[in-house]
Parts: C-alpha cells; sequence; structure tokens
C-alpha cells in the first residue's frame, strides 16, 4: 500500500532580483521539477541532497504548508493541500532545528497540550506515552521546562510528541544534527524499533550519511529539484564512486601505507589518510595496519554527501530504482 504518492510534482517560485539602482526583475524559480515517486507503508526512506536541492519544499508541499504548482500527490490517501486539517492527524512532524514543544512549559504539559489537539482517547495517550518514555529515556525530564533541556533531551521529547497520536507517516528533518554520540544512538534505536514495530512510514532527510545507513534500505538523491537517484543504498555508494577516510596515526612518521585496495589520500607527518570504498568494511583494513604498522590512534570518516551526491549529478541520467 502506498503512503506516499508523488505523480510529476512541480513548484516554483516568482522572485525578484536586481539588475540596476533602480530596477528589479522577476524571474522564476524551479525548486522542484518533476518529481515522481512513491514509499509503500512501513518504508524508511532517506530523502538526501546538497543544500538548496528542493527537499524542505518537498516536505512542505507532503504535509500541505505548500501547494504544487503542478503534478499531484497524496500523502495517507489524502491530498496534503485539500484536506490539510484532516491530514495532520496522520502524520508526524520533526525538525532538528526547531520544536514543536512548548518552550516555557513542562514536558508532560506539552504531551498533554498535544493529546488535546489530536484528540488522542486517554487510553491509547498513557500507553503511547509510558511506551515512549522508557525508549527515549524521558522519565526525570517531564517536570522539565523545555527551555532547560539539552539538544539531545529535547530532541528526544519532540521525537515522543511527533508519535503520540500513532501517525501513519513520520517526516524527519535532520533529527541528529548537533547530537552527540550517545544521543544520537538513542535516536537511532528508537527510529529503528518504531519504524519495525509499528510499521510507521519513515521519510528522512539529512546530511548525516551515517542515519541513512542505519536506518534506511532505500535512498532517494534530489539535485536541483529532479530526482536523480532512487534504489538500495549500496547503490548511493557504487554509482557515486564514494569513499570513507580511516585516519591513521603512527607513533612515527612512515612511508605511506602499503595495502591492497586502499589509496593513500594524504600524509602529515605519522598521520596517515586512507581512502577505500565506501562500500567496504573497515574492520580488515584496520587489523591489517595495526598488525604491519606502529599503530597509536585511527577514526574512520564518512564521505559528504554533498561530494557522493556531485559525482551522481555529474552523470547529468538520472539513475532508476533497482
Amino acid at each position: 500500500m502506498a503512503m506516499i504518492e508523488v505523480e510529476d510534482v512541480r513548484r516554483t517560485f516568482t522572485v525578484r532580483a536586481r539588475t540596476g539602482r533602480w530596477r528589479r526583475e522577476k524571474r522564476e524559480v524551479r525548486a522542484v521539477d518533476g518529481l515522481t515517486f512513491r514509499v509503500d507503508e512501513g518504508e524508511c526512506v532517506g530523502y538526501i541532497g546538497p543544500n538548496g536541492a528542493g527537499k524542505s519544499t518537498t516536505v512542505k508541499m507532503l504535509t500541505g504548508i505548500l501547494v504544487p504548482t503542478g503534478g499531484r500527490l497524496r500523502v495517507a490517501g489524502v491530498d496534503p493541500a485539500a484536506r490539510r486539517a484532516e491530514l495532520a492527524r496522520r502524520i508526524g512532524v520533526v525538525f532538528g532545528q526547531r520544536t514543536t514543544l512548548w518552550w516555557d512549559l513542562p514536558l508532560r504539559d506539552s504531551y498533554e497540550l498535544a493529546r488535546r489537539i489530536y484528540r488522542v482517547p486517554d487510553a491509547r495517550y498513557r500507553a503511547n506515552l509510558d511506551r515512549y518514555v522508557e525508549l527515549l529515556d524521558l522519565g526525570d525530564l517531564l517536570d522539565t521546562p523545555v527551555r532547560q533541556l539539552s539538544l539531545g533531551q529535547r530532541m528526544r521529547g519532540d521525537l515522543a510528541a511527533a508519535l503520540l497520536h500513532d501517525p501513519a507517516v513520520l517526516y524527519l528533518d535532520e533529527p541528529t544534527i548537533g547530537l552527540d554520540t550517545v544521543s544520537k544512538a538513542k535516536v537511532r534505536e528508537f527510529l529503528r524499533e518504531t519504524n519495525r514495530e509499528r510499521r510507521t512510514t519513515v521519510l528522512l532527510t539529512t546530511h548525516d550519511l551515517t542515519d541513512i545507513e542505519q536506518l534506511c534500505d532505500r535512498v532517494m538523491v534530489i539535485d536541483h529539484g529532479r530526482l536523480v537517484l532512487d534504489g538500495p543504498l549500496e547503490r548511493l555508494h557504487s554509482v557515486g564512486e564514494s569513499e570513507r577516510t580511516l585516519v591513521v596515526d603512527l607513533a612515527e612518521a612512515h612511508p605511506p601505507i602499503d595495502l591492497p585496495g586502499v589509496r593513500v589520500a594524504r600524509t602529515e607527518g605519522p598521520r596517515q589518510w586512507l581512502a577505500f570504498p565506501a562500500r567496504q568494511s573497515a574492520a580488515p583494513i584496520v587489523a591489517a595496519v595495526a598488525e604491519r604498522y606502529p599503530l597509536v590512534d585511527l577514526s574512520v570518516r564518512e564521505p559528504a554527501i554533498e561530494d557522493v551526491i556531485a559525482r551522481i549529478y555529474a552523470g547529468s541520467t538520472p539513475v532508476a530504482a533497482g
């Protein structure tokens, strides 16, 4: 069953640009240009692209905030723009840069207000709240005003608020931005369990490739308002020829490390940057370095999504699912 249907959707904006001291000229900007895709019930899909690619515009149309210039949209069987109030009861939204919680109220009161807004029955509200408080470790925070919460605590609070009314579709915009490693792990584990157990359909936009790798089986890449890749996560790395980087600190300066399938991208004294295909595990490389070289420390750096997408888009031809 399709939860999100997008058919040849376009969205244009008219902007005014100054062309002289006293003159302004109107021009049309295509933020979304002929998008077509489908997301089925229970899927967790990464929706990624560089800044300005059209991701936020797409999400705003899917929530009914913006009306498409052309094409057809359906979310949970509803036209978002025509039946926005009805759709609001079927979707949840989390923005990493903003909060839907009431700033000066305790977390518990924010949840109570959300219950009234969405008209959640008492028994269902209590069951959901108890479950999310346990899974997100919110028990000690319920009586704390939202303004006193850390970013990680607030994000976990926002996730619970977005799911209290059992939405069929959950939109996540940078849900782990600015979070520490422990908070990111908690958020990701919670989202995995919610998607698996409740079959909540998730559309995730993020610049953190680790979010995509740990949560999504499918990824869609958008650039200049057009879909340039739609398929399994492995295809993102394969088509984009992305590389991860192993940063190795040795006990002393050493000639470039020589390992099969590894490229020495840079050396600086005892530190070396080893590039290898993103789809390849770092474990055997780490083991080989530790065995053959005087290793002091190391870290793995993920490829930047912008770089991967730039390589994909340079090919000019959209890459279909499959």
